[in-house]
């Protein structure tokens, strides 16, 4: 698949991104890789240490949303970015990421929350693409 992976939309009243992935563990990737520049997430130096990260969801959709919330979650809770992500999907509904955390200097732009709004994975030509709506 070419790039981009993810891009930036405009939006009436919040944040969008449009993702896309040749598979659905490629665009949950790309989603959290989108979501990380959204937040315009500026590392610290510091000691950076592996996390496991474990999501379970009905659906796919549920899945991406329960995923990224879970990220944003953890940014404003715990002060720490992300760097790598290896992700692992079982039946589309379950997920086990090991992630690598850094603690976090700056977010130049807050994202309340991840929502549903218009959100439908769609199959296109060379994968997987959805536009994930944000509430800033």
């Amino acid at each position: 698949m070419k790039g981009p992976y993810f891009e930036e939309i405009e939006h009436t009243a919040d944040q969008a991104l449009r993702v896309r992935g040749t598979d659905f563990k490629e665009l949950l990737h790309n989603a959290a890789l989108g979501m990380l520049e959204l937040t315009g997430a500026i590392p610290r130096s510091g000691p950076s240490r592996d996390r496991e990260i474990e999501v379970q969801a009905p659906d796919r959709e549920g899945l991406l949303v329960t995923w990224l919330e879970e990220l944003l979650f953890s940014m404003e809770t715990r002060g720490v970015t992300y760097t790598k992500f290896e992700l692992h999907i079982t039946g589309d509904t379950h997920l086990v990421a090991k992630v690598q955390e850094t603690p976090i200097a700056a977010i130049t732009r807050h994202i309340k929350a991840v929502t549903y709004h218009d959100l439908e994975i769609e199959k296109i030509v060379d994968g997987l693409e959805t536009t994930v709506v944000f509430d800033v």
